[in-house]
């Protein structure tokens, strides 16, 4: 789910950028009030896009700090089974890394 929000944010700041790459162009081609009207424009874009890309960004690290608070008390609560779980991980690590060294 948090995938396709951050896909989602992704877009539309991507289609903010583009929009105000258009306006950008088009007040390039035209002068007087026109070309400072599709300038501001453009420039209130480029702030939403920004204020979007920055609301995402609080997203992921809020996200980020819930999911390593949630696994420090996961360790705190199984120290022994997380040491267990590190070791298997690190074991399937080096014998993936073993057969691709042994292919290459």
């Amino acid at each position: 789910m948090q995938a396709s929000k951050l896909k989602t944010v992704r877009n539309d700041v991507q289609s903010l950028l583009q929009q105000a790459q258009d306006l950008f162009a088009q007040a390039a081609a035209t002068s007087g009030q026109k070309a400072d009207e599709l300038r501001a424009s453009a420039q209130a874009l480029l702030e939403q896009a920004l204020n979007t890309a920055h609301d995402a960004q609080s997203t992921v690290v809020e996200t980020g700090r819930q999911i390593v608070t949630t696994t420090d008390d996961y360790v705190q609560s199984n120290p022994w089974r997380a040491i267990a779980i590190g070791t298997g991980i690190g074991l399937l690590v080096g014998l993936a890394v073993g057969r691709c060294a042994d292919h290459g």
